[in-house]
């Protein structure tokens, strides 16, 4: 039996965060990629609150660069949130997509930025 893309990449994802939790201390940076934009959330799952968040649809993203250049300036931007709130260290939840392209932008992006994970 065959999956869609959309199951398969949620049975991964459902995978995944059986072994990710985000804590007060070490929160999830987790991603969402959509065709045309990219979003990331820092999540804090013990109380259930999202921390922060940054997208490729803010006006502090340029909407005319290519879509890996995008996603690495929202890298940039959710590290940058992060330190204003002494968020240094994340675990990185990369919600069943492949490590590559636009997810990996980001998280080099984050990684420049400074955070670590």
């Amino acid at each position: 039996m065959s999956f869609s893309k959309g199951k398969r990449r949620q049975r991964i994802h459902w995978r995944i965060r059986k072994k990710i939790k985000g804590t007060e201390q070490r929160p999830r940076l987790s991603v969402y990629r959509s065709n045309r934009d990219i979003y990331c959330q820092v999540i804090d799952d013990v109380n259930g609150h999202t921390l922060l968040s940054a997208s490729s649809r803010e006006d502090s993203v340029p909407g005319d660069a290519k879509p890996i250049e995008r996603a690495k300036k929202v890298g940039q931007l959710i590290a940058e949130r992060a330190k204003d709130k002494n968020i240094e260290v994340v675990v990185f939840d990369r919600s069943g997509y492949l490590y590559h392209g636009r997810i990996k932008a980001l998280a080099e992006g984050a990684r420049e930025g400074g955070l670590k994970f």
